[in-house]
């Protein structure tokens, strides 16, 4: 470990864990091995990393620092570029909104492209077996944080053996959005911030190109490189390609009806294929036939949940990340592209640390939270403003927010749904997170108390 001084070991040489192997564990030991850093720990509580899960959005923003972790070409190979959006009413299919996307790779580097959860994990497990500085501990929890500082520890949990402390110089805590680590430091600080339950739910299906083949009118939508979203009350369901056009995701939001007896127990549940029919009963026949494809058994229903936004992101030589300090609900479709900015940041800020003494490693996780919490916290509270902008039944608010898409249709302008409003996607897809952590490190690490 570093002595008091800082000078036992070089910077690069620090030992770092991450506790968590889903996409912010992953990209965070990744972006560490990329900068230098040679030891690099992962605990991980699964056996393996079984990867599966449904289609996920790879905006500008994550795809360009997925290249420069040279995970990017392999994910890509499989991605579908979307070039348009379609926003419609659920009901009758009448478009709201059209977006032209074709500009996006002109606009900011990487084309705005979608594909599969599996494949972005993947490779970024792909690319961490290829660094020789990163040690995988599977089956291995973190239980609690034993100490916060010089050198913070945990308790590490495997499956069939005795728990064992483990000693680090940094600890990064990438364990999702029920963390045990942030559990743990917002009771050593003595704040609250609870989960929130946002009242909905989300069905996550995937049909294959086979399911849609007999039906023109689908078939046409796997064909398409086009995100559509079909909204309704309280509802809306998006759908778009992925895997070479192969799988067709659909991911919806919906009232919460199965989670509401157990809050704190469980995020997934298997659903039931008549009640999902039953909340879009009255969607176009086309959305009715997509759902009816689902084989009865397969309809799997997610609980969407935030937390109240944390005061600090870091304790001592620790610090939360992704989910465990910003989950966000689906609607910007900017969760995974949120964590691996994350693990970007870190890796800049870890690599311009001036020494290895504890109070300048703290002030480098602190700079860490300065570059990232603000845009984190904005895009978490955008997402959540949109869906319920999408979601509102009939009277003046719908009818204000109609018309508002009639005119970003008809003449330009702020549309409702934000993931599609071109001033927002700038402020998303423009933001090269990275640099700015370069740029801004030492003017924010000389302002770090």
């Amino acid at each position: 470990m570093a002595t008091a001084n800082g000078a036992s070991k070089d910077v690069k040489n620090l030992d770092i864990v991450v506790i968590g192997a889903g996409m912010g564990g992953l990209a965070c030991a990744l972006s560490l091995a990329k900068q230098g850093f040679t030891r690099i720990s992962v605990y991980e509580t699964a056996s393996n990393l079984g990867f599966v899960g449904a289609g996920i959005q790879l905006a500008p923003n994550l795809a360009r620092i997925l290249d420069r972790l040279g995970v990017w070409a392999d994910i890509f190979k499989e991605a579908v570029e979307i070039r348009e959006t379609s926003i419609r009413e659920g009901a009758d299919e009448h478009e709201l909104a059209h977006v032209d996307l074709s500009d996006i790779e002109a606009k900011y580097g990487y084309p705005h492209s979608v594909g599969h959860r599996s494949s972005l994990a993947g490779q970024l497990f792909e690319g961490c077996k290829g660094e020789k500085a990163i040690t995988f501990h599977f089956s291995t929890g973190a239980e609690e944080i034993k100490r916060w500082s010089s050198p913070p520890s945990f308790t590490a949990v495997p499956r069939n053996a005795e728990p064992y402390t483990v000693e680090a110089d940094i600890i990064l805590a990438a364990d999702g959005i029920k963390s045990a680590v942030r559990t743990s430091m917002l009771k050593e600080i003595n704040c609250d911030a609870q989960i929130t339950d946002s009242k909905t739910a989300a069905y996550r299906i995937m049909l294959h190109r086979h399911q849609l083949e007999h039906d023109p009118e689908l078939l046409e939508l796997i064909d398409s490189n086009r995100v559509t979203r079909w909204i309704g009350e309280k509802r809306h369901i998006i759908a778009y390609p992925v895997s070479s056009k192969q799988i067709y995701n659909i991911s919806s939001a919906q009232p919460d009806a199965n989670f509401a007896e157990a809050p704190s127990v469980t995020y997934t549940t298997k659903g039931s294929k008549e009640a999902m029919l039953d909340v879009f009963h009255d969607f176009s026949p086309k959305v009715l036939r997509m759902l009816d494809l689902v084989p009865e058994g397969e309809v799997c229903e997610w609980r969407l949940r935030i937390h109240a936004p944390l005061p600090t992101w870091v304790h001592g030589e620790v610090a939360l990340v992704g989910d465990a300090c910003h989950p966000t609900l689906p609607h910007l479709n900017q969760g995974a592209a949120q964590a691996v900015e994350d693990a970007a940041v870190l890796g800049v800020c870890l690599a311009k640390l001036p020494s290895t003494k504890p109070e300048d490693i703290y002030k480098a996780l602190r700079v860490y939270e300065k570059v990232r919490m603000d845009r984190a916290y904005l895009l978490v509270d955008m997402a959540t403003q949109s869906g319920r902008a999408l979601h509102l039944g009939e009277g003046t608010a719908k009818e204000e927010r109609d018309k508002a898409f009639r005119e970003a249709k008809e003449r330009g302008g702020k549309l409702p749904d934000r993931w599609a409003d071109a001033d927002v996607q700038k402020m998303i897809f423009g933001t090269d997170i990275w640099k700015k952590a370069e740029d801004e490190f030492d003017e924010l690490f000389g302002a770090v108390s």
